[in-house]
């Protein structure tokens, strides 16, 4: 039998020689591996390795990935170490939303083995939800996902998924508010229908929202804005008023951070103008003592 004289792998149109070791008594070679993953190679997600051995006296002989035997040792996978990528687009973080039953809008995207859909699992406060069938996009995928109807408060998403090669993304976690409720009101101050003679009036109340506060007070009179309205963190606020003569529409709004908003008017009349007498008459007059008279 004739001396080996050369063996050669070829590796995704690469060819490396192999060079005898006399310790491990086999052909060796330390190869890079290719830069990208085989997921997308084939069928079978490897790289098909092909080693050709030629003696001294020329004789060939070739194993490849389909060699029976030797065939399965001959299938390269190559891994990729790079995470997918979760990205929520429909809800910012800290949203204040007004709909309880919101549409959550995410992708998914991996630009190497591509994202494994079946590991794409998605939480509302720890609750696993039933994700619809996603989008193609470039890289990845599409999710949208309208929830059942989520109680007024804080909630908390959470999103998982991996691509082919079993690397996780980073668990994307947001949270947010619901808010469907308008904020309080109580005007204290004045009652409605009050008349006066004095040209300026507190405003008075208390205000409150029990999901999303602080609120904003603003108060307008006859349409015009006061100016800014000061609210104490137990939602008590008064704010002093210039009235003009006659009757005077006091608008008070309170708004949440939701931007629901709940509105109490008041009408108040100025009158400053002095009673006037047109006439006195006593009768009879003069009066007899101890006898009734009409003034």
């Amino acid at each position: 039998m004739s001396a080996i004289k050369s063996v050669v792998a070829t590796i995704n149109g690469q060819q490396y020689p192999l060079t005898y070791n006399a310790t491990s008594k086999k052909y060796e070679a330390t190869i890079t591996a290719p830069s990208e993953t085989s997921y997308k190679v084939n069928d079978g997600h490897y790289y098909p390795i092909t080693i050709k051995a030629t003696d001294a006296a020329g004789n060939v002989v070739t194993v490849n990935d389909s060699t029976e035997t030797l065939g399965s040792n001959l299938r390269l996978r190559v891994k990729e170490t790079v995470k997918p990528v979760i990205n929520l687009t429909s809800i910012g973080a800290g949203a204040i939303l007004t709909n309880n039953v919101p549409v959550f809008k995410f992708t998914v995207t991996d630009s190497g083995s591509g994202v494994a859909t079946g590991t794409v699992k998605m939480k509302i406060d720890n609750k696993a939800v039933t994700l619809p069938t996603p989008t193609k996009i470039s890289n990845g995928y599409e999710y949208n996902y309208t929830s059942s109807t989520l109680s007024d408060g804080s909630h908390t998403v959470v999103i998982n998924a991996s691509d082919n090669d079993g690397n996780a993304a980073t668990e994307f976690s947001r949270t947010f508010t619901v808010d469907t409720v308008p904020p309080t009101l109580n005007i204290t101050n004045p009652v409605n229908g009050f008349v006066t003679n004095q040209k300026t009036i507190t405003v008075s109340g208390t205000t409150n929202d029990a999901t999303s506060s602080p609120v904003t007070v603003a108060i307008t009179v006859n349409g015009t804005d006061v100016g800014a309205v000061t609210v104490a963190s137990d939602g008590a606020f008064t704010k002093s008023v210039t009235l003009t003569e006659g009757n005077n529409n006091i608008v008070v709004t309170s708004t949440d951070r939701a931007g629901k908003k709940t509105t109490v008017q008041r009408t108040v009349e100025l009158d400053t103008s002095v009673p006037v007498f047109t006439s006195v008459t006593v009768s009879p007059n003069p009066v007899d003592t101890g006898k009734t008279y009409t003034i």
